[in-house]
């Protein structure tokens, strides 16, 4: 049995009456992994914007592993502290992570953003020696339009995202570092400019099935349905 572990902020937790791109990576692994598989994590919700706190079970379609790590406003610099434990009790063999932009536009600089990112595997590896990790550079939302330090920022942390990654790579517990989706527009795939809508949801799933089938020969090529 292979466990996948979602991490990630707002864009991977979702909201009420969505699917998220969670559910399109399950489909998609149901699809084309050979073998069996879950997706395992501390946490099951959706965020409630009208209650402001992430208590909504009100998914799309709520017939799928719901079990994630991941939370609206909740960046690298809260999940580093977290992982370690989510990953031992859960047993998670893949991390599948979509963090930066909380971290980024609220708490911490490219620099201190990227060594939580060192933190993050770190703690990790101490829960599972073994345990693989597929991470997402950071998605420009609207604000990077309008707003060019923030805009920097974005570009510097996905430089040094990608060095921590050639740095911490090691064949007993592989870092893959997912190519941004090419096509991913902010207009079409976004429905405020940052979270995804259905086609977005997509493209994000797509973004790590790729990433996956390319270097670990998992699965097959991303199609939507």
């Amino acid at each position: 049995m292979l466990r996948f572990m979602p991490v990630g902020d707002s864009m991977t937790i979702g909201s009420a009456g969505e699917h998220t791109w969670r559910y399109r990576m399950w489909q998609h692994l149901r699809e084309t992994y050979g073998g069996p598989f879950a997706l395992v994590g501390p946490r099951e919700t959706l965020y409630d914007k009208a209650l402001d706190a992430p208590t909504s079970y009100e998914y799309a379609d709520p017939d799928f592993p719901r079990a994630h790590l991941a939370g609206w406003g909740e960046g690298w610099l809260h999940m580093a502290p977290l992982i370690g434990e989510a990953v031992r009790a859960h047993r998670a063999d893949v991390l599948l992570v979509s963090l930066g932009l909380i971290d980024l536009g609220f708490y911490t600089n490219a620099e201190q953003t990227a060594e939580n990112v060192r933190g993050f595997v770190a703690a990790a590896r101490a829960a599972n020696p073994k345990v693989r990790m597929a991470v997402l550079p950071v998605i420009p939302n609207v604000r990077a339009t309008s707003d060019a330090p923030f805009a920097a920022e974005v570009t510097r942390f996905n430089e040094l995202l990608a060095k921590a990654v050639a740095d911490l790579d090691e064949p007993r517990s592989p870092l893959l570092l997912a190519s941004p989706p090419p096509s991913y527009d902010i207009h079409l795939d976004t429905y405020d400019g940052t979270h995804p809508n259905a086609s977005g949801e997509h493209k994000i799933a797509e973004a790590f099935a790729d990433a996956m089938y390319q270097a670990w020969g998992w699965g097959e090529p991303y199609e939507a349905a």
